[in-house]
């Protein structure tokens, strides 16, 4: 009995302890796991990182172009006209950014010709029914009065004709001309002057985004910089654009960390321009294929149906992929912690083609995850409600219908009815692809897709700012050769003008193309030389190397996209630059004026407040984290021991 009793006893202070370790451990684990950060889509847990050292390889300013500053005033006499020939009001087709281009044109051909100018209409808002009643065509993205006022000095504006030339624009009583794309000085002092001097009112159309060609004789430098002034300080975007844009920048940067913008360049007009089509796979593949046949038939493209895309990648005419763009930042030595800000309304091939770069950087962020769908609805204001342009099922037969169809049905024994129709599913219509499974046509746009076409205006708006705005510029397709202005190059032409020194890439897709042929047995763990390679080109390409080499090809398609040395001024004790000129003997670098005493002063006083110790004042790179500490070290000793270490392979934990 005694025995019994001890056994108990022991059998109860043993599980007495079990449950204590238990316990114990119990609490361990959720204290050891209090610390950790589970995914949320809130921003605070986005970006889950504090501030750390901003290293100056990486974000700092270049040395080489602090000297450039924008200056955009007139540099010589340049009176008000005293007179005007007429009116000139415009119609402009296209995206954002060849409205963007074309307004500075127009402002231009309106002061060539001493005419008024009416405040262009923009056709994509025009043609959208339903939009917010508090915004007309242009005042749907820019400032009504800041244009007007900031152009009073070069050129007259007014938001309309006056009411009898209104009712005999109706009536079509003014002549239009739709000039060429890059149209010159000549054509519209011989041909279009007369008709206006004539009839007082003509009227511009514009498609293709240029109606003036980039670079004009040097006798119109002025004008240059009135492109400039237009740009940059006219077209500035309504209240609400710019306060959401800040709001924008100031949430990416909450954590004190930096950001990079990055712009795909992935759209469907571009990759059927080129031929991309075999990049993508299904369906994507033949919406590109429809959209180059469309081009072939009206004579856009005078090339071949189906082409080689391996081939056209190779050749630099094809975008840089998402997946190419996430390797190449690891080799500039950008942690995985970056935050990066995807840019642009429309991204070719969806979320789905951009799941290598997120796996890559996981703070990949847009609009949608940086603002709350209230904030991107005020944006766009009030609307009236629209008929969804989504596919129904047939309508459910009444029974009368069933009987009637019953009756008809033959001679029995019958067949058993068939299956009832597969409902449709929201995802299979939803989007501008759905057709493509049932019809071999693309239908009419239907008024809710013109409504999403104005909407991606006010998306092109809102991420221009913040790209302008990143500490650095990553462009995945620019000066492509189609002879349109693109989006990237404008960004990186108005950042070129705001901050010349702040971190532009402009990367040569063709030797990009060369460097991944190079390796792509082991794309994701290259040799060391490789990544010393594609970093030296891309350090070079936000240089003045890159610079030079990037105006080569975009200045004669878009002045904005390179507006040196025109628009900006050195300062009096700039180091010497030696000055680069194109084929043409015309000055793509150097030789910019001097800066005004009064601008050099100024200047001189920000630099003295600003000028105090900062933590990123050293000739190496710090690690912005634990995990790429050790990147950034092998990358310090391969650099110092380049020579020595070209054919040594990367650790794959490196």
């Amino acid at each position: 009995m005694l025995l019994k009793s001890k056994f108990k006893l022991a059998t109860a202070i043993g599980i007495v302890l079990s449950m204590l370790s238990l316990l114990v451990h119990l609490f361990l684990a959720n204290y050891s796991a209090g610390g950790i950060t589970r995914y949320s889509l809130h921003m605070d847990d986005v970006l889950p990182f504090g501030p750390r050292p901003r290293p100056r390889r990486l974000w700092g300013s270049l040395s080489t172009l602090d000297h450039l500053h924008p200056y955009a005033k007139p540099r010589k006499i340049y009176p008000a006209p005293d007179y005007h020939n007429g009116f000139i009001y415009a119609k402009i087709y296209g995206g954002f950014e060849k409205i963007q281009s074309s307004i500075c044109d127009l402002v231009a051909v309106a002061r060539l010709l001493n005419a008024t100018l009416v405040i262009p209409e923009i056709q994509a808002t025009t043609r959208a029914k339903g939009i917010s009643s508090k915004f007309k065509s242009f005042s749907y993205l820019y400032d009504e009065d800041q244009f007007i006022s900031a152009l009073s000095s070069d050129v007259a504006i007014v938001r309309g004709l006056p009411k009898d030339l209104r009712e005999a624009r109706k009536k079509i009583k003014f002549p239009t001309v739709s000039p060429k794309n890059s149209a010159t000085p000549e054509y519209y002092v011989t041909e279009v002057l007369p008709k206006l001097s004539k009839s007082k009112v003509i009227g511009i159309i514009i498609n293709g985004g240029k109606c003036l060609q980039s670079i004009l004789p040097a006798t119109l430098e002025e004008f240059q910089r009135l492109r400039c002034r237009v740009a940059f300080h006219a077209l500035k975007f309504r209240p609400e654009i710019r306060a959401l844009g800040n709001q924008i920048v100031s949430r990416l940067r909450v954590s004190g960390r930096p950001y990079l913008a990055y712009h795909p360049g992935l759209l469907r007009d571009t990759l059927a321009f080129h031929g991309c089509a075999e990049l993508f796979q299904d369906i994507h593949t033949e919406l590109i294929q429809y959209r180059r046949n469309q081009m072939i038939k009206r004579g856009t493209v005078k090339e071949q149906l189906s082409v080689d895309s391996v081939s056209r990648k190779i050749n630099g005419s094809c975008p840089l992929m998402p997946e190419e763009v996430g390797l190449l930042l690891q080799a500039l030595g950008y942690p995985s912690t970056t935050i990066i800000y995807l840019a642009g309304s429309e991204t070719f091939g969806g979320q789905r083609i951009l799941i290598p770069l997120r796996a890559m950087y996981a703070n990949l962020v847009d609009r949608t995850s940086v603002c709350s769908q209230r904030e991107l609805s005020d944006l766009v204001g009030p609307e009236a409600p629209l008929a969804s342009d989504m596919a129904h099922p047939p309508p459910p037969k009444t029974e009368k219908e069933l009987v009637d169809e019953w009756k008809r049905a033959g001679p029995r024994p019958r067949p058993l009815p068939p299956p009832p129709a597969r409902p449709y599913y929201a995802h299979e219509k939803v989007g501008w692809y759905g057709w493509i499974g049932e019809n071999d046509t693309e239908p009419d746009p239907s008024p809710v897709e013109f409504r999403r076409q104005a909407h991606r205006l006010l998306w092109d708006a809102l991420d221009y700012f913040v790209s302008v705005e990143a500490d650095a510029f990553f462009p995945g397709f620019h000066n492509d050769g189609s002879g349109w202005p693109d989006y990237s190059s404008l960004i990186m032409g108005h950042r070129l003008y705001q901050t010349p020194s702040g971190i532009t890439y402009r990367p040569d897709r063709k030797t990009i193309s060369a460097l991944f042929e190079n390796v792509s047995d082991h794309r994701y763990h290259p040799p060391r030389n490789w990544t010393l390679a594609a970093r030296q080109h891309l350090n070079n390409s936000a240089s003045v190397e890159g610079i030079v080499k990037s105006a080569m090809l975009s200045k004669p398609v878009s002045f904005l996209a390179h507006p040196l040395p025109e628009c900006s001024c050195r300062t009096p004790k700039s180091p010497g630059v030696q000055s680069t000129k194109d084929s043409h003997g015309r000055l793509l670098f150097g030789g910019e004026e001097e800066c005004p005493d009064w601008m050099v002063h100024s200047l001189a006083m920000v630099s003295t407040k600003n000028n105090e110790p900062q933590n990123e004042d050293y000739d190496g790179d710090l690690p912005e984290d634990d995990s790429s500490q050790d990147t950034q070290q092998e990358s310090d000793r391969s650099d110092m021991n380049k020579s020595s270490e070209q054919d040594e392979e990367m650790d794959p934990d490196d």
